[in-house]
């Protein structure tokens, strides 16, 4: 099978003990994990694939449950934007939003003139960031950074890197760098000069760039400051691309989502403090936004594993809230099975469905289905994925949590209740 499909099925990581954190009884710490563009859907396909249609996946483990309500003040869809910015203000916006009210400065649902986050750390509790994709991808940077576009990258990165935040892992050197400076993955595009990684190095980040380098990493250090990529750490782009290139869909000097997630709650538990972290799987948005099946399904097994390494740290953790979101569904991906009698399943599937959606198997377009992972019978089960559109859509988001406050994640839950469940974790008051 191509490599592109390997990581479905060779990650494997270390069992870590992570220190106990002691916080107050009506405090805690919270893991926010932002599956971008996943829906049911999702969740459902990568458990029919890995574990087969009577399984369990990390995400089906946590108990408590909320029907995700994702608009904005004017559109019934939301952006990336504009969904992180509610996530992170508590307060609906525009869809035109980062970090603000489209141009506008807003005040969060707590009456701050700052995001959840900023709020946080000017309580002295320890925040971090992670993403997979570039470090100016708004599910987590507008929690560190506003602006009045979400184009402008030099002002975003800016802020993120000079935000204080004890962790940050993304891609995005190219931001980092001025433009014609060589890094260690690109050379740099920023127009105004500013080298943030000399920056970063000057005010107490350690600075890593590699997984390898990652593992290498003491969880002791004071701040740090991961750069995995140039851009993001996946390729995407359609199936038939990556096959021509034999491109992976992820970079393989760079850490996965679960490598990163482990090492951050490990830097958080040695300082024995309160932590707020957030953490984006960003290729689980773009690759359905290509409708690349392939791409998808790894990028939704990266973000289980994640969720994996937290819920263990929220069993040993009680005082520690799990809960995840998406904000939107990133192509209205749906499963289409077929009778094993009357399916060739080494015969090429075909290009659309009757009314015109396309069709996608193992590889791509005209290619053989996928087969579940065997059942409770050990049958296995072939499938297709079929594609509604490329672009972000209302959809089906099921958000979920576990761990301290978790019942509050319960019913119909709104964007903005994310920052609510979040508040009064942190800070032990519950925002109307």
């Amino acid at each position: 099978m191509l490599k592109i499909l390997l990581s479905l099925s060779t990650l494997f990581f270390s069992i870590i003990t992570f220190a106990s954190v002691q916080l107050p009884d009506s405090t805690g710490n919270v893991i926010f994990i932002h599956p971008d563009g996943t829906s049911l859907a999702s969740w459902n396909a990568l458990r029919i694939l890995t574990k087969g249609p009577d399984g369990e996946i990390n995400w089906d483990k946590l108990k408590h449950i909320g029907l995700y309500q994702g608009h904005t003040k004017n559109s019934i869809s939301t952006s990336s934007n504009a969904g992180a910015t509610m996530h992170a203000y508590g307060v609906k916006v525009v869809y035109d939003s980062y970090g603000m009210d489209g141009t506008k400065e807003i005040t969060s649902l707590s009456g701050k003139r700052m995001s959840i986050m900023q709020e946080a750390m000017s309580q002295g509790i320890n925040v971090g960031v992670i993403n997979s994709g570039n470090i100016v991808e708004p599910g987590t940077g507008v929690f560190l950074a506003s602006s009045e576009s979400r184009a402008n990258n030099e002002e975003i990165s800016r802020k993120i890197i000079r935000s204080g935040a004890s962790l940050i892992f993304a891609g995005g050197e190219e931001w980092l760098l001025p433009f014609g400076i060589q890094g260690r993955h690109s050379s740099g595009k920023r127009t105004d000069k500013l080298n943030l990684i000399d920056y970063a190095l000057e005010n107490g980040y350690t600075v890593v760039y590699t997984s390898e380098e990652l593992k290498r990493t003491s969880p002791y250090v004071e701040k740090i400051l991961g750069v995995f990529a140039a851009n993001h750490t996946f390729n995407d782009r359609p199936e038939e691309d990556l096959l021509k290139t034999s491109m992976s869909t992820y970079s393989p000097t760079a850490p996965t989502l679960a490598e990163m997630t482990d090492f951050a709650l490990r830097f958080f538990s040695v300082k024995n403090k309160q932590f707020f972290l957030v953490i984006e799987e960003e290729g689980t948005d773009n690759f359905g936004n290509k409708n690349n099946a392939i791409g998808l399904f790894d990028a939704i097994k990266r973000a289980d594993d994640a969720i994996g390494i937290a819920y263990e740290f929220v069993l040993k953790n009680p005082g520690t809230l799990l809960l995840t979101a998406a904000d939107s569904e990133a192509g209205g991906m749906e499963i289409y099975s077929f009778e094993e009698e009357v399916m060739n399943t080494d015969l090429p599937l075909p290009e659309k469905d009757s009314n015109g959606a396309p069709i996608d198997g193992i590889y791509g377009t005209s290619s053989p289905p996928f087969l579940s992972a065997p059942d409770q019978f050990g049958n296995r089960h072939p499938f297709a994925v079929l594609w509604s559109t490329k672009m972000d859509v209302f959809g089906s988001v099921v958000s979920k949590a576990d761990g301290f406050n978790s019942h509050f994640m319960n019913g119909k839950i709104d964007n903005t209740d994310i920052y609510r469940i979040i508040y009064l974790t942190l800070f032990g008051k519950w925002l109307k």
